[in-house]
């Protein structure tokens, strides 16, 4: 294995497919080991952009869109950062020698929900909520009926929470119906899934390296209408629960193939565990890393991604984060309050740098340690509280392939 230089003949490259503020620390990784970075996003000046070499602005559900770039850049490493993305087109590419992370085959099944989720339970036989896919609000209904009252309807494509619902009686299918049609992504149908009884939810960062698959200690987290609001880490669980979580883990991660960071979200109660969904990427809730571990999961992913060796993760001890929310609609947002923040012993702050803040966008992260995981909580929030969003009303984004 040699590096080269990057912006030269010898250089190794990597393009990223979506360029938020993962995809930023990413990129912020790879050039730390003089990896050249190009990313991509369907809107100008996203973060990760800010921080790559080159960009490109496309619609990369669109086939051809997609292929230009890859074809034009002809990187290492194509590493897809978000869901959106045209990944019939990438299992194409893969078979004509492009690399695609961690494989083709797992962009598009992770995706789309009822890929995994067929994958996990029909496949693997993994322990889920009971669930149905939809396709009509008349389908919907009779999925409610079978699963059970409460339960949550989702999009097939989404992520952070975007056309999610709770429907707690049965006049309430319409509007989560309604709901979901409204996404960003529109693909017409949706997961009907059960209420599981569970004491805790948490997301098990999975690596799979060129050694083998190891696995950073789990993150308890919030979530607030799907959209994660901290995290913290270690998360205190049974020997037994955290045995079983990591044996889902890596049975999902084995059948998905590839090398990289999974983010594999799981359902706690006691000493029972049930797998419900996996990111083939950095997680969100993983943020809390770049405090808590000396190899973050976007070190962990670079590290994966080009083959280098990953001997531990390097936990540091407890650590939060509690994320900085937009209120309002604003244009070339600014912050206040980030003084007042630092001030907190034991902090780091990470703003993202989007160029549009909408009513409750994550546009930043504190990231907290203390003695304990209670106190390094406490800590994130209550500095994260001290940050506010302020700007202009927001001015429509120009975004190519918007729906």
């Amino acid at each position: 294995m040699t590096w080269g230089t990057p912006l030269s003949p010898s250089g190794r490259k990597m393009l990223l497919l979506g360029s938020g503020e993962l995809g930023k620390e990413v990129v912020i990784e790879a050039q730390r080991l003089g990896i050249e970075v190009v990313a991509c996003d369907r809107y100008a000046n996203a973060p990760a952009m800010q921080v790559a070499h080159r960009s490109h602005v496309l619609d990369m559900t669109d086939p051809a869109q997609l292929r230009k770039v890859i074809e034009k850049e002809r990187p290492d490493w194509v590493v897809p950062e978000i869901e959106a993305i045209a990944t019939p087109e990438l299992e194409k590419m893969e078979k004509e020698g492009f690399t695609i992370i961690p494989t083709a085959r797992a962009a598009r099944l992770t995706m789309d929900r009822e890929g995994i989720r067929r994958l996990a339970a029909e496949e693997l036989k993994v322990p889920t909520s009971k669930y149905r896919f939809a396709s009509s609000l008349a389908e919907v209904q009779a999925a409610v009926k079978e699963v059970g009252l409460p339960c949550v309807v989702k999009p097939t494509m989404s992520s952070s929470g975007k056309g999610q619902s709770v429907v707690r009686t049965a006049a309430d299918a319409a509007k989560s119906w309604d709901h979901a049609m409204k996404g960003r992504v529109k693909t017409g149908r949706v997961i009907v899934e059960s209420f599981i009884d569970f004491d805790y939810e948490i997301t098990l960062l999975t690596v799979r390296h060129a050694a083998g698959t190891l696995f950073c200690p789990p993150i308890g987290h919030v979530q607030v209408d799907g959209d994660y609001r901290e995290s913290w880490q270690p998360m205190e669980m049974t020997g037994k629960a955290l045995q079983l979580s990591q044996g889902i883990a890596k049975k999902v991660t084995d059948a998905l193939g590839g090398r990289g960071i999974f983010g594999v979200e799981l359902f706690v109660k006691g000493d029972m565990v049930w797998f419900s969904e996996v990111s083939p990427r950095p997680h969100d809730t993983g943020l809390v890393t770049l405090g808590s571990q000396r190899l973050s999961e976007f070190a962990l992913h670079v590290r994966a991604i080009t083959g280098l060796p990953i001997p531990d993760v390097g936990h540091t001890g407890p650590t939060a984060s509690a994320v900085i929310l937009a209120t309002g609609d604003a244009d070339a947002p600014r912050f206040e309050g980030v003084e007042e923040a630092l001030k907190e012993p034991g902090t780091l702050l990470r703003l993202f740098g989007k160029p549009v803040a909408h009513k409750n966008r994550r546009m930043g992260v504190v990231v907290a340690s203390g003695k304990t995981t209670d106190e390094a909580r406490e800590t994130a929030k209550r500095a994260a509280a001290k940050v506010k969003v302020v700007g202009l009303p927001a001015r429509p984004v120009p975004v190519v392939g918007q729906r």
